[in-house]
């Protein structure tokens, strides 16, 4: 009876032993390998999967993690080093979708072209955009940002102030379609000079037109939209691409943090 369970246990062990690594190849090896080449499989993997389980075993939620991260790796009042903090986390640690490093310095270019004195942001998520915008602007420059989920808005908060940036930001919590034909009454903006769309990917081309109608745009302003090739926005680019109201780019580079091909559009609005 001894050797048959010990011959059980040894069986048993061996499973346990196989089964974690065979895990530890999917986690370490194929899985990664596959994420960093398929944008779906990247999608699927780490903002269904791979979040949800992290969730569950830290208890907390993804903006709640970069927010500790922040708060361990940056220096108070350091914009550049809140957005190195972020970076390296989302690189090596747990992966967000943020406009990232690559994609963020075709934006930093842009931004810096158009010298905006007021600017609006479309979906702040955890506020990495937002910092990597406001830490560019000029003196008295201003910067509108709009997030609907109200839990994303306030760890964005913290990150916004914790880069020492809350006087050039504000931060309007609610749906974008509501918000966007209050912003001349509200916020007393006549129009915005650069728009960056970063939310909702069915959302860009009814708020652009929103903005179109409510008079938000200028001769000149500049659309930047993120993600127009994976997740993808393609009756977005129908639309600026074939409007003779815009005349559009498009900026090549990868999804953040992975090799798989995404990209910005780049629109300046005719009038």
């Amino acid at each position: 009876m001894l050797g048959i369970i010990q011959r059980m246990l040894w069986s048993l062990l061996a499973v346990t032993v196989v089964s974690a690594a065979v895990l530890y190849v999917l986690y370490h090896w194929l899985i990664p390998t596959a994420v960093q080449s398929s944008g779906w499989l990247a999608l699927l993997w780490h903002d269904v999967i791979l979040e949800r389980v992290l969730n569950i075993m830290t208890g907390s939620s993804r903006p709640q993690r970069m927010l500790k991260a922040v708060q361990k790796n940056a220096t108070k009042g350091d914009p550049q080093s809140v957005i190195s903090a972020i970076d390296h986390y989302c690189r090596h640690k747990e992966w967000a979708m943020n406009v990232g490093d690559d994609k963020g310095l075709i934006l930093d270019s842009v931004l810096t072209e158009v010298n905006p004195s007021t600017a609006l942001e479309l979906g702040t998520y955890c506020g990495y955009s937002t910092v990597r915008i406001a830490r560019l602007l000029s003196p008295g420059s201003k910067l509108f940002t709009v997030e609907f989920n109200p839990a994303f808005a306030e760890v964005a908060r913290q990150i916004i102030a914790y880069a020492g940036l809350q006087d050039k930001v504000t931060l309007v919590e609610g749906s974008s379609g509501d918000l966007i034909p209050k912003m001349k009454e509200q916020f007393g903006i006549k129009y915005f000079d650069f728009v960056f769309l970063d939310h909702w990917k069915d959302r860009y081309v009814p708020d652009t037109k929103l903005l179109e109608d409510c008079g938000l745009l200028k001769k000149g302003s500049v659309l930047l939209a993120d993600n127009v090739i994976c997740p993808g926005a393609p009756e977005y680019l129908k639309y600026v691409r074939n409007s003779p109201r815009y005349e559009s780019r498009y900026y090549k580079s990868n999804l953040e943090y992975t090799k798989v091909e995404d990209g910005l559009e780049k629109s300046v609005f005719l009038g």
